[in-house]
Formats: C-alpha cells, sequence, structure tokens
C-alpha cells in the first residue's frame, strides 16, 4: 500500500522534533554564530572528528544513493559499488596529501584557494561553474529523487514533497555549518539504521518467497546464485553495462579522477574539514571512510534484490513507468512500500535524513561561496560578518527555491545516479587538473589555470557528442574514459602554457608546502591498511 500508517508518522515526526531541536540547541550554545562568518559558515574549531566524519557521509549519502544507486543496482549490479568502496581509498589520499595544504595555508573556500594560487579571474570562474553545478544538477536531482520517492511512498503529490524537502533543509540549513555538523550525526544514525532495516527486510522476504523462511543469509546466497552477473565488479568490453563502469577504469582511471576532484576539490565536501585542526580533520576523513564500506549494503543490495524479484515475476506493475518502461529508478521505493507499520517510519525518516542532510550540506556550500568569494569581493568588500550571514541565508533561500522550480523537469531520467556522475563529470577533470597542479607544480600559470577552467566543458561536450556528429567515425568513449582523456588533455596544455609563458614570481603566490605536514600517526596507518585490505578482499572476491 502507497500510504503512511499512524505508526509510521508518529517515528517520522519524533525523528522530526529530534532534528529540529536538538538543531535549535546547537544553534543557541554559541551564540556568535549568528554573527560570525567563519562560525556560520565553517564552525571554526567547533566540530569533533565523529561530527566531521558523520557530516561527511550524511552530505554525501543522499537520494541518488537509496533511489538513484539502487536503482543502478537492479540495473548493473554490485559494480556501482566502486563508487563507494573507492572513496573510501580517495579520503585516505586526501587526508594525507590534500587537506593539511588547506589547513596549513588557512584556506576556508576552493575559490579563495584559486584566488591565492592564480588571480580573481581563475577564482570568480570556477565559482560561478561551482554554484551552476551545485544548484542546477546537485540539488535538483537530490530534490527530484527525494520527491519521487516520498511520493510514492506516502501518496502526497510530487509536487508537495519538492515543497516539503525544500523547507525543511532550508531550516536546518538557515542555522548555519554547525548546526548542519552536529545534526548530522543524528541524520547519518538514522539512515544507517533505516538503510539496514531495508535490506534486512528485503533479503528475508527474497529467502520467503524461495521457501526458506526468514533467513537473510539465505537470501543473500539466493542473489549470488540468481543474478550472477549482478556480482562482477570489473566488465569486460562485451558486457552491456561496459560504457557505464568500463573495465579497470573504474580503479585507476576516471573513477579515480572523479573521487580525487569530488572529495579533495570540492567545497560542498571539503568545506567539513577546514574548521578543524590537521589530527581532528584527519580523524572526521578516516570514519568517513569506513562508513562508506557500508553504504552498498544500505544502497545496492536492496536494487539486487528487487531485479531478482522482479525477474522471478513478482512487482511486474510497481517497476514500470506510465508508458509501460522498467524504471530502475522505481526499486527502492517499491521495496519501502513492503515494510510493516513502523518500520516503513523508520525507513521513511531515513531516506529523508538523507536528502535533507544533503541538501542542507549543498545549499550551505552555495552560501559560502556566493557571500565570501562574489558578493565579499565584488559587491560589498567592506560588508560586516553580520552582513555576510545575512546575505548567506539569503543565498540558501535562492537556491532552493531556484532548484524547486527546476526540479520538475528531470522527470525524464532513466538512472538518474549515472546522470550526475557523468554531467558533473564535465567539470571534475579541469577542477582536479588546476587543483593538482597548483598544489605541487610551482611553475603553474594563471593563464594556464583559466585555460583549464574554461576548456574543461568544451572538451568533454565535444568527446561526448563527436562520436554522434561524425556518424561513428570517431570512437565512442564511455564517460569514465572521456574524463580521462580530458584529465590529461588539459594537464598537456596547461603544463605547456606555463612553460611556454612563465610568470614572475610576483605575479604568482606559492602554496607553502612542508613534508612534515604528510606525516601521520600509527593509528592512521593501522586503519588505512584494514580499510585498503578490506577493499582488497571485496575486490578479490567480487571480481
Amino acid at each position: 500500500m502507497n500510504r503512511l500508517q499512524a505508526a509510521d508518522y508518529i517515528v517520522f515526526f519524533i525523528y522530526f522534533i529530534v532534528v529540529a531541536a536538538y538543531g535549535y540547541y546547537i544553534y543557541h550554545k554559541k551564540k556568535s554564530a549568528t554573527t560570525d562568518s567563519k562560525d556560520f559558515f565553517l564552525a571554526e574549531g567547533s566540530l569533533t572528528w565523529w561530527a566531521i566524519g558523520a557530516s561527511l557521509i550524511a552530505s554525501n549519502i543522499s537520494a541518488e544513493h537509496f533511489i538513484g544507486m539502487s536503482g543502478s543496482g537492479f540495473a548493473l549490479g554490485l559494480a556501482i559499488s566502486t563508487y563507494e568502496w573507492m572513496a573510501a581509498a580517495t579520503l585516505i589520499i586526501v587526508a594525507v596529501f590534500i587537506i593539511p595544504l588547506y589547513l596549513k595555508n588557512r584556506i576556508f573556500t576552493m575559490p579563495q584557494f584559486l584566488s591565492k594560487r592564480y588571480n580573481d579571474k581563475v577564482s570568480t570562474v570556477m565559482a560561478v561553474f561551482w554554484l551552476l553545478v551545485y544548484v542546477f544538477i546537485n540539488l535538483t536531482s537530490i530534490i527530484y529523487l527525494g520527491s519521487l520517492a516520498i511520493s510514492s511512498i506516502s501518496g502526497i503529490s510530487f509536487e508537495w514533497c519538492i515543497v516539503g524537502l525544500s523547507l525543511f533543509s532550508l531550516i536546518v540549513t538557515l542555522g548555519g555549518m554547525k548546526v548542519i555538523g552536529y545534526t548530522d550525526v543524528i541524520q547519518v544514525l538514522v539512515l544507517l539504521i533505516g538503510g539496514l532495516i531495508t535490506t534486512y527486510l528485503a533479503l528475508s522476504l527474497l529467502s520467503e518467497q524461495f521457501g526458506y523462511g526468514k533467513d537473510i543469509m539465505k537470501g543473500l546466497s539466493i542473489l549470488r546464485k540468481e543474478a550472477p552477473t549482478h556480482f562482477h565488479m570489473i566488465f569486460d568490453s562485451t558486457n552491456p553495462h561496459y560504457k557505464e563502469l568500463p573495465g579497470m577504469s573504474v580503479l585507476i582511471g576516471g573513477m579515480l579522477i572523479n573521487n580525487l576532484a569530488y572529495w579533495g576539490c570540492n567545497q560542498y565536501i571539503v568545506q567539513r574539514t577546514l574548521g578543524a585542526d590537521l589530527v581532528t580533520a584527519r580523524k572526521g576523513i578516516l570514519f568517513a571512510a569506513f562508513l562508506k564500506l557500508l553504504i552498498p549494503v544500505i544502497a545496492v543490495l536492496p536494487g539486487i534484490t528487487m531485479y531478482v524479484l522482479h525477474k522471478n515475476g513478482l512487482f511486474q506493475h510497481e517497476m514500470l513507468d506510465g508508458s509501460g518502461i522498467i524504471k530502475p529508478d522505481h526499486a527502492y521505493p517499491t521495496l519501502m512500500n513492503l515494510l510493516p507499520a513502523g518500520l516503513k517510519g523508520i525507513a521513511f525518516a531515513a531516506l529523508t535524513a538523507a536528502i535533507v542532510a544533503s541538501l542542507a550540506g549543498k545549499a550551505n556550500s552555495i552560501s559560502t561561496i556566493f557571500s565570501l568569494d562574489i558578493y565579499h569581493k565584488y559587491f560589498d568588500k567592506n560588508a560586516s560578518e553580520k552582513k555576510l550571514v545575512i546575505v548567506g541565508r539569503g543565498a540558501v533561500i535562492v537556491a532552493l527555491l531556484v532548484a524547486a522550480l527546476v526540479t520538475p523537469a528531470l522527470k525524464s531520467l532513466d538512472q538518474a545516479y549515472q546522470f550526475i556522475q557523468e554531467y558533473v563529470g564535465f567539470i571534475s577533470p579541469g577542477v582536479l587538473a588546476i587543483f593538482l597542479l597548483g598544489l605541487y607544480w610551482k611553475k603553474t600559470t594563471a593563464n594556464a589555470a583559466m585555460a583549464g577552467a574554461l576548456l574543461t566543458i568544451p572538451i568533454s561536450t565535444i568527446l561526448k557528442f563527436l562520436p554522434a556528429w561524425t556518424n561513428g567515425v570517431f570512437p565512442d568513449y564511455p564517460f569514465l574514459d572521456r574524463m580521462t582523456i580530458t584529465f590529461v588533455l588539459l594537464v598537456v596544455i596547461m603544463v605547456i602554457m606555463s612553460l611556454w609563458h612563465t610568470e614572475n614570481k610576483q605575479e604568482r603566490s606559492i602554496i607553502q608546502i612542508d613534508q612534515t605536514w604528510f606525516r601521520v600517526n600509527p593509528g592512521f596507518i593501522y586503519a588505512s591498511i584494514l580499510i585498503c585490505g578490506i577493499l582488497t578482499a571485496l575486490y578479490t572476491v567480487f571480481w
């Protein structure tokens, strides 16, 4: 039944009240949050390692995972988990080699880094790019997928779900990063518990349908037996889904570029660590890496389970859209509708927690970039701390309003998760090239960085559409391979430009690097080895 029962509403409102009350408590615990811009945008010195780790995951995990990744699990199988598992390895790299450079050089926003390392022109171009991507791809896709799921579960209209999610996330965001960071701890707890319950009941249902009772271990073995093609992590070129996940590129090619750009050069993510000291930031990032290992359990396995159930004749109607076409993104909402009263409310709260936390995180980053890197720099250089906070809150309201108005245009999507990854991937190669060369190669010039910023989208676009324009004469590369090609081309162009026309030392600001910043304590080393060991085992078993 596509409707919540009384018990579900009770559970959901308890969740809502707890989050709101805790957020209100955090908001008033330190009064400076209302007037201090660094406190509002970064929660400087306020977040513990577990709050940072939880906030990283809560901001990252959203409807695109519960709905989009589950849909890709239905269509592609376990291989889609590589986005999560390779992210865990990438987080270790970011914690060791990238975060120290931001913290020790007092970098608070990604455009600030570009301005300090290159110039204001590069900073502004990238700030505008980020704002456009955050509003028109990230916010809209999260609201769309969240509204789609909540509408199918609760019976509330799609349009009212858009309004409700936007308002809930607005309430959380207006409290600033400190409120977001600490309420994210609750959000992560709720989304993990709710997600695990949904996975447990999905496997129980599968086992029961095959006559083995509610035995989840038997359910797992049934999955392997009934859907063997859904348990391969590395696709070869003959696989029908090779273009989505092209072979080894998911380990050392485009996936690494995608993850490094996302986790190491993305305001929305990095912002969680920029207000902490290095030890605390690294602990938080490592905690997030461990949590990433769990995400496929709650996001991918339900999709594979629905695939097996659907293959065996169940839920045929529920997986179709209005025109009779199978919609993989219907997998998770269909499963949630099977949950009993009360538990369905927990799963509903978990989904809402993931959506709201991610929306709040992205909206806060939008307000940070707009206030500090656009408004303060070009409109009011003498703006007070209080005024910057007010402008930041205004930016949040406008961003969510625009995203809510654009959201209905996404209704034609099939696998939204792949859509998000591909089109964010148009800008990722340029971002990573600019940042890595800026951090680690002193000769990189501002003109080269500007070229990287301006060329990343055109090159990505040409590589995507040239096969169609040339009737197949030009190879049609998978989008992860296109990211690799774009990244290599941009690095070559930037290196040539930097060597061809060097700048005077006075024209550029070199980021300070001290080799001692890359040293980590034994605990970090042991935890990193454990994560890498788990990943090695997973890829060995499911290769």
